[in-house]
């Protein structure tokens, strides 16, 4: 048969490796399969079908440095979930038996049951025979930790199969995001990052959910399954009919020739294993070392690293030899170091790094502040009308009050200006319009707040290139929101008195569980712009789909819907909003709105910021193409995200109340959440179209660094980079007389470390002392000189109070004029 496209040159550096008990594993898991009923008899596979795959040798090459009995299970483990896939194929996608599919895999979770004495049913197929035998040999060595994340991996990978199932029924192909998700659960690399685990050694708990940790995960899995996607394509497309493959995801996206799609998948494989290898060679070991780990807890993680990148190049090496994959002549031709003949590769070599490099060094070659003139403004598809709450002006004048009172108009990065300007009570107007004014409040606040605090990151922190001082601030954000009584720190600047505020009026009628998975919510849009910082300091353009995953963080998405499951109260059980349908209708809303943000703020980021988180340029420098171009890919991606949104709402959803057997109230509150989706897919776009923050004529005529005349307060950071807090900007007393603070949220002495604890790991001693800063030639250089000349110039004053993690007198603030 003819290929319907040549293989590309995949990106590869490292060699795959051959563990030696290989012929021991294919001999065991012939005998297991066929016991486990898989083999002669099942309708599904013959021993010559399985010996023809050889999954033995993918394991071999996959998992070279485990022993023989260990090889054994895992192989088993990948002739199990090979099968299962075949077997759901022949039995439920070509039938397209929906409801039959359904029960088949509600009975699988029955047989991972997270304690071993708890009883499981009596197998009735294959694959349930082969689950219930491969669990019980598996756990018992493994941590309970990993139990769960291994399960609920494996139900990932099995039950998004209805995913692909639903999709046939409808003849419906994914837009690439929603591909890159939904594949990443069917596809089964986070589950094969589970048994890398298993064969090398368990992440450390303190950082198994940590973002370095997962972004090392989700490359791996990318990276897995679009090399699957190139040499499968053949065999899924054109003979079995499936839709879930990512060339033809792009294909029917671009509109261009299925060669075309096979080389961008493959540029989009090269920028994910680019990205496994910068997040492992700079995030994981600052992760290490913030978080304290022990040495024994630190080559943990890097087995487990280097096991994920054994994995790549040995699954790699499997897809050219396996009679599965389409692979002809790819074993010679693709091979990423050439036929392996010393000097007759090293042309191939040479070229192979140097287009590596190159596209490696374009996401650092960005020269920022270019003039590119007004933002250009597609024709937006938005189907759902805005209604503005009828407390829009009131709530105005109180958040004017509110910034004031809570001393962020005073610290140099916002003034009433662009307050006034900037409009965030007719953004909270459109999203709640059937909000009581005090609601609005707390709703304007939040967004007023948000947008503050990733204004205040960038130019505070990134103009001095100052992570460290931006990371401790970030913790001490965290500590503003107290779970479960814990002693709340003394602000020390604006942003901290303000979360504090919101969060004793927001969360007082929380539990506890809802006030930590609230704060969860704060912490990864505050965390997110950590993230920005450090790319902003290498001038480093992420890679695109990073960037999309990380833009709902910093765009603070994930926070508003939090504040929305919330306001439901308990009656939604928690594993409706964990579902595929919720979780895609979540995520295509959200992805729908920070672009176009991105699309309003182009000019504002590009040529007055010098920003480089911004999807259109995102696309500008993977494509290699123009502003028109990438907006236009842009404008094309919001397109079909909206789509999917409306697709989710009206056919998935009825679907997920009847696989969850909803109540018929539980169902009207779902359907209202949708109906706040649509509202704020809605509010935000008129926001963004009637504010004064995005538009040429606005950017010409305001300040882009600190407001003139205002001096910022940068905590911790001294007059350069040393440790001792500086006085921040307390607010004036006109403002704090209109606004009653809560008790413990004083403007007081500024600077008091107060209950706050540094977190684990941060901070080599109890004491945080960063560097000074060698640019400032006005400054003391050393901590000592700086606290003597505060405390001399204090003097002349009040004295500050000790500062408790310090133990040293830190200067009280001075009260700054309120602006004009």
């Amino acid at each position: 048969m003819t290929q319907p496209f040549e293989l590309p040159h995949f990106y590869m550096p490292y060699p795959a490796r051959l563990n030696p008990h290989l012929d021991e594993a294919r001999a065991h898991t012939v005998e297991w399969a066929r016991g486990m009923g898989m083999l002669e008899g099942s309708g599904i596979w013959e021993q010559s079908d399985l010996d023809a795959h050889d999954y033995g040798l993918l394991c071999a090459y996959t998992h070279p440095d485990c022993d023989g009995p260990a090889l054994s299970l895992i192989t088993d483990w990948y002739v199990w979930v090979f099968f299962f896939d075949d077997h759901f194929l022949e039995t439920f996608k070509r039938t397209q038996d929906r409801q039959g599919g359904k029960a088949y895999l509600d009975r699988l979770p029955l047989f991972m049951p997270l304690d071993l004495s708890t009883p499981v049913p009596e197998p009735e197929n294959p694959v349930e025979a082969g689950l219930a035998d491969l669990w019980a040999r598996t756990v018992p060595s493994m941590s309970l930790g990993w139990r769960k994340r291994f399960a609920v991996s494996t139900e990932h990978l099995l039950n998004e199969s209805m995913w692909e199932l639903s999709n046939i029924n409808e003849g419906r192909i994914a837009n690439p995001v929603e591909y890159i998700e939904m594949r990443r659960k069917v596809g089964g690399a986070p589950w094969s990052a589970g048994l890398v685990e298993y064969a090398t050694a368990e992440v450390p708990a303190p950082v198994a959910a940590s973002r370095p940790l997962r972004v090392l995960m989700e490359t791996f899995s990318d990276g897995v399954h679009l090399r699957n996607d190139l040499f499968s394509y053949q065999r899924e497309v054109e003979e079995e009919g499936e839709l879930s493959n990512g060339i033809l995801v792009l294909e029917t996206f671009f509109g261009c020739t299925t060669q075309q799609a096979a080389e961008t998948v493959n540029d989009i494989l090269t920028s994910r294993l680019h990205q496994f290898e910068h997040t492992a060679l700079t995030e994981v070991p600052a992760l290490a070392v913030e978080n304290g780990l022990t040495p024994d807890e630190v080559a943990a993680v890097a087995a487990y690293t280097q096991g994920l990148q054994d994995w790549q190049s040995g699954g790699h090496e499997w897809h050219m030899r396996s009679s599965r994959y389409m692979n002809e002549g790819a074993l010679e031709e693709n091979r990423p170091f050439g036929s392996g003949v010393l000097g007759t590769s090293a042309l191939d070599v040479g070229a192979l790094l140097s287009a590596a490099g190159a596209e490696r060094l374009r996401a650092y070659t960005h020269v920022p502040f270019q003039k590119v003139g007004p933002s250009q403004l597609p024709d937006f598809l938005m189907p759902f009308e805005v209604t503005l709450s009828p407390h829009l002006d009131g709530a105005r004048h109180r958040l004017a009050d509110w910034m004031h009172a809570m001393g962020m108009l005073q610290e140099g990065v916002w003034d009433e200006d662009k307050l006034d300007g900037y409009d965030l009570p007719l953004c909270a107007a459109g999203i709640h319009p059937d909000a009581t004014a005090d609601a609005l409040d707390i709703s304007a606040q939040w967004l007023a707040w948000g947008t503050y605090g990733d204004d205040y990151y960038p130019l505070v922190f990134g103009n001095r290139r100052d992570l460290a001082t931006a990371k401790l601030v970030t913790a001490r954000l965290s500590a503003c929101m107290p779970v479960d009584g814990e002693e709340l720190p003394v602000p020390v600047n604006g942003m901290e008195r303000g979360l504090i505020d919101l969060w004793q009026r927001t969360a007082a009628g929380m539990s506890t569980d809802e006030r930590r998975q609230f704060r969860s919510a704060v912490d990864v849009m505050t965390e997110s712009w950590v993230w920005e910082l450090s790319n902003q300091i290498q001038q480093r353009i992420p890679d695109p789909v990073d960037y999309l995953e990380m833009r709902r963080a910093t765009f603070g998405s994930e926070l508003t819907m939090s504040l929305c499951r919330l306001g439901h109260g308990r009656k939604v059980p928690p594993e409706v909003y964990r579902s595929g349908p919720v979780r895609s209708l979540e995520n295509a809303a959200m992805d729908y709105a920070m672009l176009l943000n991105d699309v309003f703020s182009y000019q504002k980021e590009i040529e007055y910021e010098g920003e480089i988180h911004n999807g259109i340029l995102v696309v500008q420098n993977f494509f290699g193409c123009d502003y028109p171009t990438a907006l236009g890919v842009i404008h094309d991606l919001m397109t079909q995200r909206m789509q999917q949104f409306q697709h989710v709402a009206a056919h998935e959803m009825p679907i997920l109340y009847e696989d969850f057997e909803l109540p018929e109230e539980v169902r009207e509150i779902m359907e209202g959440y949708v109906g706040e989706l649509r509202n704020w897919l809605a509010g935000i776009l008129k926001w963004h179209q009637e504010c004064r923050r995005y538009g040429a004529e606005d950017l010409a005529r305001r300040a882009h660094g600190f407001v003139p005349d205002l001096v910022p307060g940068v905590p911790f950071g001294g007059r350069g980079f040393g440790s001792a807090s500086v006085p921040v900007p307390a607010p004036a007393g006109e403002a704090a007389s209109a606004y009653r603070l809560p008790a413990g949220v004083g403007a007081g002495s500024i600077g008091d470390g107060g209950a706050f604890r540094l977190p684990r790991g941060t901070g080599a001693a109890a004491e945080f002392t960063l560097p000074s800063d060698p640019r400032d030639s006005t400054g003391p250089t050393d901590q000592a000189a700086w606290t003597d000349s505060a405390g001399s110039a204090d003097s002349a004053g009040s004295e500050g109070p000790t500062d408790r993690v310090t133990g040293r007198k830190t200067p009280s603030a001075p009260v700054v004029p309120r602006p004009r």
